[in-house]
């Protein structure tokens, strides 16, 4: 598991999974075997949302007719309808995208994000020569959110930005935790964490940005669009509990539970019971002021176990978590066993919708419990880690650093 070889593994990989991207994306376009019905990507939801907010009918996008009409207009007639539930807030960018032809709108969106999200993971695993692009871009949740054109890119930077900055920057932390709002239950955690941790200034930041986008979505789109948005929201879960969405492409417990053949109700419990050990473990860590790739580690990666809605494109935000605790060092180093544990998990990251489904395992769920219990065991090796921090007193000595 020396460097040269991991990395070498990781070109060798890539090559692999560009050749099958590409075969991926020659046959949806029918030049591997004739398909029989119309294909997308789930970007057609974002583009089809944003036609409708420039048309001026943005309450639209919550209408399932008006929306998929929109998406076939897109596209072509036939396709498989893709739901949209984001906020007002994520439809501003929407409706910034549709003004461009559709193929050109999606490149723009994947390689701007893609834009965001090398730059953070790189400066969170302290590299910056080119070698190091390879083992980034051959996690497989990076080619799976390009293939289906999902803002996975977007949340992840955001994050990794956020940890980056919490300590040194915590005002302009606050606001990347803060622009989170454009996927809100990824933000579940978050102020859990700047609570427990002491740090007001960002909690404060956070809640003004958040704040403010919400505030001028419905400037822009107005009331009506809000409440579009709250009513397709509430009906949501009938969606994601009929099985409409595979339970195999599910990261969350609720989704293991419902693949393994759990009633609803089982389910909901025991996503529950994940939320809240996920919180216990984000707010340990946090209120013990253990050093920064420990405390950003423990968030992003509990936070795959508390979401109660995460898909298996939204493991790259795992690739986030996994720099911090390469970061690690001291104490916290990350044992080689735990790189062992790493290279398991992103192995598995392959295909977890595609094994899943075949032997009814729920390998996205695996993923997210072993990274965030991983993290845990790490945390709980440090000898440091005995003592809650004088949340009072520390606080004033670091703004005083900072430099207020």
């Amino acid at each position: 598991m020396e460097r040269r070889r991991v990395f070498l593994l990781c070109k060798i990989l890539l090559a692999v999974e560009v050749a099958f991207f590409l075969f991926l994306a020659a046959g949806t376009y029918g030049l591997i075997v004739p398909l029989p019905k119309p294909t997308s990507t789930d970007f057609v939801s974002f583009y089809a949302a944003g036609k409708l907010a420039d048309a001026g009918m943005p309450a639209l996008a919550y209408d399932r007719a008006a929306h998929y009409a929109a998406e076939q207009r897109a596209t072509e007639p036939g396709i498989t309808y893709n739901f949209f539930y984001y906020p007002p807030v994520f439809l501003l960018l929407c409706a910034a995208l549709a003004r461009l032809p559709y193929i050109i709108a999606f490149v723009v969106f994947e390689a701007t994000t893609l834009g965001l999200y090398i730059p953070v993971v790189r400066r969170i695993l302290g590299e910056r020569g080119c070698a190091v692009l390879a083992p980034i871009l051959a996690f497989p949740p990076v080619l799976w959110t390009i293939g289906l054109g999902q803002n996975g890119f977007l949340t992840a930077g955001l994050f990794g930005a956020a940890t980056l900055l919490v300590d040194r920057r915590p005002r302009l932390s606050g606001l990347l935790f803060g622009a989170l709002c454009v996927k809100p239950h990824f933000a579940l955690l978050v102020p859990l964490a700047l609570a427990a941790g002491g740090r007001w200034r960002a909690f404060a930041a956070a809640l003004a940005s958040a704040a403010g986008l919400c505030l001028l979505s419905l400037a822009i789109f107005g009331w009506q669009t809000w409440r579009a948005f709250l009513m397709a929201i509430a009906a949501s879960h009938t969606v994601y509990v009929s099985g409409r969405i595979p339970f195999g492409g599910f990261v969350t417990s609720f989704g293991a539970a419902r693949l393994l053949g759990f009633t609803p109700s089982a389910s909901y419990a025991l996503q529950v019971a994940a939320t809240l050990a996920a919180a216990v473990l984000v707010a340990w860590v946090w209120r013990r002021d253990l050093p920064l790739p420990i405390r950003a580690a423990s968030l992003v990666s509990a936070t795959l176990v508390a979401v109660p809605l995460a898909l298996f494109y939204d493991l790259v935000l795992a690739g986030v978590a996994g720099a911090w605790l390469l970061r690690s060092e001291g104490e916290y180093r990350l044992p080689d066993w735990g790189k062992l544990v790493l290279v398991g998990l992103y192995v598995l990251s392959l295909n977890p919708r595609g094994i899943a489904m075949a032997w009814r395992l729920p390998i996205g769920p695996l993923i997210a419990v072993a990274l965030a219990a991983l993290v845990a065991t790490v945390a709980l090796r440090g000898k440091s880690a005995v003592a809650p921090r004088a949340v009072g007193r520390q606080s004033v000595l670091r703004a005083a650093s900072d430099g207020l």
